[in-house]
């Protein structure tokens, strides 16, 4: 996957197929089968004539009730925002992989899996087979221990086999994480015949190990400014963890923080945006970037 590359007319025109439709009739009714993981080896994230220097970038959204306008803003909005930000900082390969995230002790369809795709034909495709299924379990928690899951023991990234630069892995929602997986949900979900449980912080440290981890805490929910949850994620990632105020700029907050990493200045990344954008990035990204501090884009 991965070898097509990005076009804005492509993007332009599948755009324009989503004027008149609702968020129900863009997206998938159920879980799509090329989205299960039940089963799943890796997805892979591959170098290749059209990209010989690939960046592995897996997107995680939160599908439960209070975050399904993420998804729905990207394919409708924003895909290009994330694409036009990294191609004019100098990511010139990236391959991005969209998945969706949901609690694995209520819903039907936890984990979704998407692929890793470079065009824009493909990138929305795969957004468009997310099923949005608007469960969750109303107790603070869903299942973002899933992608660090998928990153640390599903997947294989070549910027980081090859080149021994890791890739980048952002969730994005509004509440905190289980802290484990049992051996029932492994096998339901993954399809393992062998299982044994397994803490968050174990699959956060496999993830970590060949990629940026991320979190993106949307801060416009029932879970706003919500102590608990801002106290768990700044314990679990640190700087790492990045609080935004507006869910329409989750596209430019996402490519602003890979440019970073990969030693673009801020203020450069957010020149190209409007003022109302630029500031609103900068503000998120504050207490992650020292302009002193070589950026840390190596394993």
């Amino acid at each position: 996957m991965g070898y097509s590359r990005w076009s804005n007319q492509d993007y332009s025109r599948v755009r324009s197929t989503y004027q008149g439709k609702t968020r129900d009739e863009i997206f998938q009714s159920r879980m799509s089968p090329a989205m299960n993981p039940n089963g799943l080896t890796f997805r892979e994230s591959r170098d290749s004539e059209a990209h010989p220097n690939s960046i592995a970038i897996a997107v995680f959204l939160d599908v439960t009730g209070s975050m399904g306008m993420i998804p729905e803003q990207l394919i409708r909005h924003k895909l290009g925002s994330l694409m036009d930000t990294l191609l004019s900082h100098g990511i010139e390969d990236p391959q991005v992989m969209f998945s969706g995230i949901g609690d694995h002790i209520t819903d039907r369809a936890p984990l979704q899996v998407g692929q890793f795709e470079s065009g824009a034909l493909e990138m929305n495709d795969c957004l468009a087979q997310i099923y949005i299924e608007g469960g969750g379990g109303g107790q603070s928690m869903e299942s973002y221990l899933l992608a660090w899951l998928i990153a640390g023991r599903h997947t294989s990234i070549d910027c980081f086999e090859k080149r021994n630069q890791k890739g980048f892995l952002f969730t994005v929602g509004d509440e905190k994480s289980w802290n484990g997986l049992d051996e029932n949900s492994l096998k339901h979900i993954m399809g393992y015949h062998e299982a044994t449980k397994v803490d968050a912080k174990t699959l956060l440290r496999e993830a970590q190990e060949k990629y940026n981890v991320f979190h993106i805490h949307v801060n416009e929910t029932g879970y706003r400014n919500n102590q608990s949850v801002l106290t768990y994620w700044k314990q679990m990632l640190g700087e790492h963890f990045l609080i935004l105020e507006d869910h329409r700029l989750v596209a430019e907050l996402i490519a602003s923080t890979i440019a970073m990493i990969q030693g673009i200045d801020l203020g450069t990344v957010t020149g190209s945006f409007d003022g109302q954008t630029a500031g609103a990035i900068k503000d998120t990204l504050r207490n992650f970037w020292h302009p002193n501090q070589s950026p840390p884009n190596k394993a």
